[in-house]
Order: structure tokens, then sequence, then C-alpha cells
């Protein structure tokens, strides 16, 4: 079975891909020829059981990590024949990312965290776009403080910002609300979730969290490196009815 993305441009694309790991008694295959399109201005969340290669998948699209066979494309590039110069500039200037940890620099202030790949890059924020970016994550009282004064869901929020100041192609998010209560993450998720319908960004989302991928427009489902199900309009009892009914030896399918 295969599938498209219905609403026109893709800001990341996978034809494929495979990737493994080890060799001869521990020789692990975490995707296989793996082909997943994700539209632009859409949340898509990525989900499956541990080891079923969704962070593989995640990782092998940002151009963190190389695959074996297939090829990746960000917008019109392909990006799994780039050398390590030119793939080190396009996650920097064209991929944003969010992961569990925050990733911030304890000794620079929220602000300072929010401009940092853009000073990296010699880039300047565009003006407009900054006051967006601060006034959608909600933290103009809090960007001269350093990230141990800010609770996990400010801190959170900063790398949201962090992520979404550049106007990357596409966001890739790890896991976001693994650290957080369930409150704070609800805010994260439904920050999110207002950046790509009210600000047309593209965000993809690894989750183990049936709730946390309710807020996504689309949910693909993975088990032993291969996709085996999507869901459009996902609910929590949707996704985890699904997560119920497939199994290990569901087949696979291309979308």
């Amino acid at each position: 079975m295969a599938a498209t993305n219905a609403g026109g441009a893709v800001a990341a694309r996978a034809d494929g891909i495979g990737k493994v790991y080890g060799s001869g008694e521990a020789r692990v295959v975490a995707l296989r020829q793996v082909s997943v399109e994700f539209g632009r201005g859409r949340f898509t969340a990525i989900m499956g059981p541990s080891g079923s290669g969704k962070s593989t998948l995640m990782h092998c699209l940002a151009g963190l990590d190389t695959v074996d066979e297939g090829t990746v494309h960000i917008g019109g590039t392909e990006i799994s024949g780039l050398g390590d110069k030119a793939l080190t500039r396009l996650r920097r200037d064209r991929i944003g990312f969010i992961f569990q940890q925050f990733n911030l620099l304890p000794t620079l202030s929220a602000a300072e965290n929010i401009r940092l790949p853009l000073d990296i890059a010699g880039r300047k924020a565009d003006p407009a776009w900054w006051d967006t970016v601060i006034g959608t994550v909600g933290l103009r009282d809090r960007l001269g403080h350093r990230p141990s004064q800010l609770s996990g869901g400010q801190q959170q929020r900063v790398a949201c910002a962090r992520a979404l100041v550049g106007r990357p192609d596409v966001i890739f998010a790890d896991e976001p609300t693994g650290n957080l209560d369930s409150r704070a993450g609800a805010e994260i998720l439904t920050f999110l979730r207002a950046s790509v319908r009210e600000h047309d960004q593209t965000i993809v989302m690894v989750t183990h969290d049936p709730a946390a991928a309710s807020y996504a427009d689309r949910v693909v489902f993975l088990a032993d490196g291969a996709i085996v199900d999507e869901l459009a309009d996902p609910t929590a009892e949707t996704v985890l009815d699904t997560m119920k009914r497939l199994d290990t030896h569901a087949e696979p399918v291309t979308l």
C-alpha cells in the first residue's frame, strides 16, 4: 500500500532507506527499506515500540545519521549524498531540533540560547518573526534568565523557540515532553500544534505517548524497522487502539 502527501509540498522524504548497525551475531537491522513523506505545514508523530526504528528514522531524516541504502530529501535537496560540510550547513540553516534534554547552554540567557543557531550562522533574527515566536512561547518576561532560573517547561519552550526562530524547512522533535510533567507537556504540545496551524511550520515528532501523538495531524507507526500503519486526525484513544492492534508481524507499508 502506498500513500503520498495529499496536501502538496513535501518538507521531508525517505525513499527506500535502510540502516544496519553492527555485523555478524551483533547485526541489527534498524530500518528496512522505509519510504515515507512528510507534508509541509503538517504535524506528524512517529510511534512504535522500543527498538522499532522510530528514533533511527528521525535521525536519518534529519541528517544526524547516515543511511545504508535509499535516499533522504529535505525539500528538493537530497541530503543522503552530501559531504560533512554541506550537511552541517543544511542542518544549521534548514532544520530545527527539539530534544528531550533541552540542550541549553547554562551560561547563556534564554534570549541568547534562542539566538545561538542564528549567531553561529552569522544571521540576524527577523524582528517581526522574533516577536511572533517569543509571544507564542510566552517567555517575554523571562528572556534575561538563565536555564537554571527557569522551570523544565520554560526551558523546553526556550528550546522550541530556538528551533523556530530560524524558520527552518522542518523541525524534528525527539520525545520533547519526555522530561516534563503532564501540564508542562500539554503546554509544549499545544504550542507545537499552534506553530503548525498558525505559522505553517512543519514538525516531525517521535513519541511513545498516545496523548502526545493526539496533538498531531497524522501518526506513522513503525515495528521491526518498517512502517506498518498510519492514522489521520488521531485521538489518544484511536492511537492506543492502533498500537494494541498492531503486532511485530504486521505487513510493512509505503507511505
